[in-house]
């Protein structure tokens, strides 16, 4: 009897990952690679558009804002928040509102007591008119994302401060001088430190010392005392945008020293490769091999380390407003806004001024997620 031999199929070979990602690294740029990596850490990717969103307000901020930083209602101080709601029944259709307020008197302390009255409807709608503005300091409107059908209608979804202002307005509003206080004096801390940290690995010697102890000098300074020195040093009859950009000075002339010991690191490593030696033997001058070379080789390095600092800058704006040496009112900015929350006992009575605090938290954690994805991102060939 003839019987047929059957040949079990062998099962398929696993790709190996190590080759895999060999071929398409041979096909890809390295910052093709980078944000190929950068995609996989999914903390960093949730941060990057926490931070996106956040600058989308800063760019729309009158328009996002229910009302002006100025627009304030003495009768309203420390209202509650209101909550949105929907009716379904309404005649028109569906019908957002809030509740608006019920002013009490204490008999006692005579102290104005405001409650959300559940008989009282505040109509909201989208684009309504509300505070004329000008969008970008160019183009002139009165129109908001949402507010209140009747202008005359007061609407505090996160209720209001001591002087019957929109904290959510002001939050908003207040984002922008935050935001981008932080991106001015990364910049200016960019400059000094690639600037001190290039010259300090790539010559070494006496320049590196100099520098190097000027750095640790700074280092060693408390932060508190040389910001009551720097901050002292500005006048008190400064407006407002002049004590902005002063901030910004003082947060930058602190802020460089990290990443100039960053950029040293790296030069030192990079000045003894083989590219560096084969352009300085090719004639190249020191100000191209620093500039074509040596720096597009770190720019990973340089903006997972810019990403970090920027939250530091606006933890630095935040507790020098915070602490009055830094924007007063009627500036608007998160660590102005904070310094209501100092007096507990007025925290007790409105415990929402707290939520500027609620917006650096999420705002800083976020970037600092897009930094330590970029961080572990920097060398896209590390497995």
């Amino acid at each position: 009897m003839l019987t047929r031999n059957h040949k079990s199929a062998a099962p398929p070979a696993e790709a190996d990952p190590e080759l895999e990602f060999d071929a398409v690294a041979a096909r890809s740029s390295p910052w093709r690679l980078v944000w190929r990596k950068f995609r996989k850490h999914k903390l960093a990717v949730a941060g990057a558009v926490v931070v996106l969103l956040a600058y989308v307000v800063v760019v729309f901020a009158e328009f996002l804002a229910p009302s002006s930083s100025g627009t304030s209602d003495s009768t309203l101080t420390y209202a509650p928040p209101q909550m949105v709601k929907v009716d379904l029944s309404w005649s028109d259709g569906l019908q957002m509102y809030v509740n608006g307020y019920r002013t009490e008197r204490d008999p006692e302390t005579f102290e104005q007591i405001h409650t959300l009255d559940p008989d009282l409807r505040v109509p909201l709608r989208f684009l309504p008119r509300g505070d004329s503005y000008e969008m970008w300091g160019i183009i002139p409107w009165d129109r908001h994302l949402f507010g209140a059908v009747h202008p005359k209608d007061k609407v505090f979804l996160l209720g209001s401060d001591r002087q019957g202002r929109d904290l959510l307005s002001l939050i908003i509003q207040g984002s922008r001088v935050s935001l981008s206080i932080g991106l001015i004096g990364v910049a200016v801390s960019f400059l000094l430190g690639l600037l001190f940290g290039g010259i300090s690995g790539y010559y070494g010697g006496a320049p590196d010392t100099l520098i190097q102890r000027v750095i640790e000098f700074l280092m060693a300074i408390p932060t508190l005392p040389l910001w009551l020195s720097l901050s002292a040093a500005v006048p008190a009859d400064w407006g407002p945008m002049m004590r902005y950009f002063a901030i910004t000075t003082i947060l930058s002339v602190l802020g460089w020293t990290g990443l100039a010991r960053v950029v040293r690191g790296r030069f030192l490593s990079l000045r003894e490769e083989d590219f560096v030696t084969a352009a300085r033997l090719d004639g190249c001058g020191r100000i191209r091999i620093i500039f074509r070379h040596m720096v597009p080789s770190m720019s990973s390095h340089v903006i997972a380390s810019l990403t970090m600092a920027v939250p530091a800058m606006i933890l630095g704006e935040t507790a020098m407003s915070f602490l009055g040496l830094g924007l007063q009112s009627p500036a608007v900015s998160w660590g102005v806004l904070l310094q209501e929350a100092q007096n507990v006992r007025t925290l007790e009575t409105a415990p929402w001024l707290l939520i500027p605090g609620v917006a650096v938290f999420v705002t800083v954690l976020a970037m600092n997620f897009v930094g330590d994805g970029l961080r572990d991102s920097a060398d896209p060939y590390k497995q």
